[in-house]
């Protein structure tokens, strides 16, 4: 599975010399906590919703009215953009972009050419849509959880006695616990039963 794709094509974006105001608007409607910056359709970075609230007026401004509406049509993105953006290319493996999510603490990562044209975004929503997707749950069936052990041809043998039993694999995950190989498949029967008995 490759990042484009899972990933998001109709990014909300703004440009360096759009309103902060404008921004936050556009936030609040698309309930977004960042914009990506693009000019000429090339992503140069990313307004986080914090600094732009930070950026707003406070309530207990002593400015009047006029000077604070004054000040917002003056303040655009281009003053608060950050250019620290981690990128990914739509070939990149799904499992890739969410250990890049995972290590920089990241909600999404913006997808990109090679020429820096903004493509689309991938989010931990999708991250965890693929997850899904990939267990196989939303295909019905049953769960079976087992530990083998590690060696070549140990999936082949239990395939073998899955296709035995005259049952479909939906899906098949590999993970390691404990040193321990885990086998997480999911089936196509009501009741695993059988299953579980032959392995």
């Amino acid at each position: 599975m490759y990042v484009g794709l899972k990933m998001i094509r109709n990014v909300v974006t703004v440009s360096p010399d759009d309103l902060v105001i404008d921004a936050d608007k556009l936030m609040e409607e698309n309930r977004l906590w960042m914009l990506m910056v693009t000019e000429k359709g090339k992503l140069v970075g990313f307004l986080p919703k914090e600094d732009v609230r930070a950026a707003m007026p406070s309530p207990m401004t002593s400015l009047s009215r006029h000077e604070i509406n004054y000040l917002l049509s003056k303040l655009t993105v281009k003053k608060l953009i950050r250019r620290d953006l981690i990128t990914v290319g739509p070939d990149t493996e799904i499992e890739v972009a969410a250990d890049l999510m995972d290590k920089n603490n990241l909600a999404g990562l913006a997808v990109v050419d090679d020429r820096n044209s903004l493509l689309g975004y991938i989010n931990r929503t999708v991250m965890l849509e693929v997850l899904v997707e990939e267990m196989g749950l939303k295909e019905g069936g049953s769960r079976i959880v087992f530990d083998v052990e590690d060696r070549t041809g140990v999936i082949a043998e239990v395939s073998d006695i899955i296709f035995k039993l005259g049952i479909s694999i939906i899906s098949t995950s590999t993970f390691f616990h404990n040193s321990r190989r885990m086998v997480v498949l999911r089936v196509k029967t009501d009741d695993p039963a059988p299953v579980e008995q032959a392995l």
